[in-house]
């Protein structure tokens, strides 16, 4: 493909109309240009939405195990071509290659698991107050719908929003991450290998403030569909209510896992290693703080900076490496000032804390796993997103404590429990805020066969994955049918007349 004709709009592979582009490079080393992608504007969009629209009458009809099939197809290609994906995401995100592998596995699931809902039922048959009359109600897709993706998971998002979106008979325009654009040209050529029909899906790369809100403007889009920070996502719900426009906010986490004096430690500090330093932190899911009851904090607390030390840090590609880069200089940089917060408010710095700067991490965005001790629930680095290698360990009391400050933040996306007790299980199931509840797990570990999402500023109600998958991207369509060979008319609700004329009003 030709550097910088990398928007896929109606079929075609494009430049940008302006001509310009920008570079994705590599995290672990930055000086290492890995390919120039389209920079996208308004006029850009605008054409990839009046090709999504063109294929939407036609899309629409077709049947859905014939889209099922096609989804169907692209999990076998997501198959054969998973380790040069993984291998791909590890120079373009930098996660390490075991979970570059598990990325691309996500979405093999969901092509599967979405395609096989192209030969399930569509809906509800349910009785009628009248005689004979058929009442039914079905999913109906809404048109074109608007995705803008994180880099996080570059393969894997774009598949849980994407395959539900074309199951339903909706057509797409995708804009991916401006970090990680390769990987999303390379998830369209599959699915054009596939067999998508031409404008059925489009990508448009490019930045946010240009091409993303371009998207959520447009008025041709139906639908956005936005995973990414808060603070984003705010803008775009409320630009999108103004329009009358249907969204879907994934946003941020603050995660908690909480430790109780009848915990399994071991399980419970590998859990915490793995939720608070996988993929560098850089999880929505990832547990930035551990409640941990007082009687057992000093033995998890040592432990877990032995651990964290012993840690290995390089690049995704090396078998041994535990943690990769972060994903680029600025987030290096916004990591670094929350560490330095973190001191300032009081915490005691344990382990970490610092940009690494040895001569195997330049010119690299490597950041070291950072444990702080003494964090208390009013202190930013307990309130607030770092999207980094850090986390911090809160005291508590009891169960009680541990639920009431598991729940004291804006966010609600995941959090875990470990205890020994089903009672004090089964009370954290309950109580806890959070769409996603772990119990002796860790807060990362969603499975596609249920509804991801989370609540209260962790988004705006609605789930990904699961049977909810396709809730975002159709609305229900009630049908109602007299197959009566009477002629009189027979009206729902007001007629409780047997000759079917409606009470006399009275006085």
């Amino acid at each position: 493909m030709d550097q910088g004709r990398t928007n896929y709009i109606g079929g075609e592979w494009r430049p940008a109309v302006s001509g310009e582009t920008f570079v994705s490079v590599n995290p672990a080393r930055t000086e290492e240009v890995l390919g120039t992608y389209a920079r996208s504007q308004a006029e850009d969009v605008a054409a990839a939405v009046a090709a999504a629209q063109a294929a939407y009458p036609e899309w629409r009809r077709t049947p859905a195990p014939a889209r099922g099939a096609i989804l169907f197809r692209m999990g076998q290609l997501l198959e054969q071509h998973k380790e040069s994906l993984a291998r791909q995401m590890v120079h373009e995100m930098g996660k390490v290659l075991v979970e570059a592998r598990g990325d691309v596995q996500e979405a093999i699931d969901m092509a599967y698991y979405m395609a096989a809902f192209g030969r399930l039922p569509n809906g509800y048959l349910v009785p009628s107050e009248r005689p004979d009359m058929f009442c039914a109600a079905q999913r109906v897709p809404v048109g074109v719908v608007g995705m803008i993706t994180p880099w996080n998971f570059p393969i894997a998002i774009p598949s849980w929003k994407m395959f539900p979106a074309l199951l339903a008979g909706n057509t797409v325009v995708l804009k991916p991450a401006e970090d990680t654009p390769g990987l999303a040209v390379r998830f369209v050529e599959l699915l054009v290998e596939a067999g998508i029909p031409p404008g059925v899906v489009n990508l448009v790369t490019g930045y946010g403030p240009e091409a993303g809100a371009a998207l959520v403007e447009s008025p041709g889009v139906a639908v956005i569909s936005f995973t990414g920070s808060t603070e984003v996502g705010r803008l775009i719900a409320g630009r999108c209510g103004q329009l009358m426009k249907r969204v879907s906010c994934e946003l941020g986490g603050k995660n908690a896992i909480v430790v109780l004096d009848d915990a399994d430690l071991e399980l419970a500090l590998k859990g915490a290693l793995w939720s608070a330093f996988g993929t560098a932190g850089q999880r929505c899911t990832a547990a930035s703080r551990l409640l941990v009851h007082r009687s057992v904090k000093a033995q998890f607390r040592d432990a877990l900076v032995e651990r964290t030390r012993a840690l290995r840090i390089g690049v995704g590609i090396d078998p041994e490496a535990q943690i990769g880069p972060v994903i680029n200089r600025e987030q290096l940089e916004r990591i670094h000032q929350y560490v330095q917060i973190g001191q300032s408010e009081g915490a005691t710095l344990l382990v970490g804390g610092r940009i690494l700067d040895e001569p195997e991490f330049r010119p690299g965005c490597f950041y070291a796993p950072t444990v702080f001790d003494n964090m208390h629930m009013d202190m930013r680095i307990a309130q607030e997103e770092i999207f980094g290698p850090v986390t911090g360990i809160v005291e508590v009391n009891n169960l009680e404590d541990a639920i009431t400050k598991a729940n004291a933040t804006q966010y609600g996306l995941s959090l875990s429990l470990y205890t020994r007790d089903v009672h004090r299980a089964f009370r954290a199931m309950q109580e806890l805020e959070a769409g996603l509840v772990y119990i002796n797990l860790p807060t990362s570990g969603a499975e596609i066969q249920l509804p991801f999402g989370g609540v209260k500023q962790t988004g705006n109600g609605n789930r990904e994955a699961g049977w909810t998958a396709m809730d975002y991207c159709t609305e229900w369509k009630s049908i109602y049918v007299n197959y009566s060979s009477a002629s009189e008319l027979i009206r729902a609700q007001i007629d409780t007349q047997p000759d079917g004329q409606a009470p006399a009003p009275t006085d």
